[in-house]
């Protein structure tokens, strides 16, 4: 045999002897990154789907939003949510069955729905909705201390005008006319010029008299 096939098999030898030693490290390594790339594919994978049988569910809860019966929108939005209450459309389905609800006078569902909503949505914007609209609810039912306190809640610059106004009301009907006064006074200060709705609040403010 040559010096250079001895030298070939000392290193077959030696890395026989490095694969007895760290083989399984390395081929638990390379599990684990083919197993976090097909985990990555796959979460993706999954997202997707579950979008779309979300989006399916939705469809069902627009169908059935067409019917005006309250019953079955909030059994579809209810399917949806306990299937995929994370998705984007799982608040969506809850706010038209609060708006559904509302209108047949279950106010106790109503309240419940647009509660999941403020604690569950991601979107701010589907929060403070929900707030406003639980809110004037409570306001509906004399329960004002607590109407206060969904308005109280942080929000955005852009509902500034919504809760103040909403405010106003509140404390209008507590007959706390001053404070009434600044709520709605912010409110229309907070409102676009050339919003029809500035004029409302301007109503509101006359409604109260002047200052003293």
């Amino acid at each position: 045999m040559s010096s250079l096939d001895l030298q070939e098999q000392e290193q077959v030898e030696a890395l026989k002897a490095w694969w007895k030693e760290n083989g399984n490290w390395v081929l638990g390594a390379v599990v684990v990154g083919l197993l976090s790339f097909s985990g990555i594919k796959f979460w993706k994978s999954h997202q997707a789907s579950q979008a779309a049988e979300a989006g399916k569910l939705y469809m069902e809860v627009l169908k059935q939003a067409s019917t005006n019966d309250a019953k079955r929108i909030s059994d579809a939005a209810d399917a949806l949510v306990s299937r995929y209450g994370s998705s984007a459309y799982a608040p969506r389905a809850q706010m038209l069955a609060a708006q559904a609800s509302l209108q047949s006078r279950d106010i106790a569902r109503t309240k419940v729905q647009l509660q999941w909503v403020i604690e569950h949505a991601t979107e701010t914007g589907l929060q403070d909705t929900a707030r406003l609209k639980l809110a004037s609810v409570l306001l509906d039912e004399k329960k004002y201390d607590e109407a206060l306190q969904q308005l109280d809640a942080a929000h955005p610059e852009s509902f500034t005008g919504l809760f103040a106004d909403l405010r106003g009301d509140v404390l209008s009907a507590q007959g706390k006319v001053a404070e009434a006064r600044a709520a709605y006074q912010q409110a229309y200060d907070k409102t676009d010029a050339k919003s029809t709705y500035r004029n409302l609040i301007q109503l509101k403010l006359d409604g109260l008299g002047s200052a003293q």
